[in-house]
């Protein structure tokens, strides 16, 4: 069946699209483009375009959470095929301002969550066979 229309992006909302660009190019490459204040786009290499816009009064969803404010949707990250490379990535997402929302059971999992610094899950994943 043909497509009715062409993906074009993930738009986040947040408080500082700026800042929020930068730190998701930090985690998967690109440099953001900032089209004004408002509205910033950064094409991840070999991977979608991400955009980041201001919403004033923004509150993060709160995960897990299946009522008027929990996730609408969450990002995944490839983060290699070993724990190790997965542990290398955890800290570097520390690092640029992520904290942990779920590391439990990982082993059965194969992933753990994270929020952005806006407040947004992620998921990075042990992923074997792309």
């Amino acid at each position: 069946m043909a497509s009715v229309v062409r993906f074009r992006s993930v738009v986040l909302d947040c408080p500082d699209p700026y800042a929020l660009a930068e730190f998701y190019a930090a985690v998967a490459g690109g440099r953001p483009q900032a089209a004004d204040d408002d509205w910033v786009v950064l094409q991840v290499p070999d991977g979608p375009r991400l955009a980041f816009q201001r919403a004033e009064g923004y509150a993060p969803p709160e995960w897990p959470r299946a009522d008027s404010n929990g996730q609408q949707f969450h990002l995944d990250f490839d983060a290699g095929p070993t724990w190790e490379e997965l542990d290398a990535a955890h800290e570097r997402v520390l690092a640029l301002g992520a904290r942990p929302l779920d590391l439990e059971d990982r082993e059965q999992k194969d992933f753990q969550v994270y929020a952005d610094p806006a407040g947004h899950p992620f998921c990075l994943c042990r992923i074997e066979k792309p």
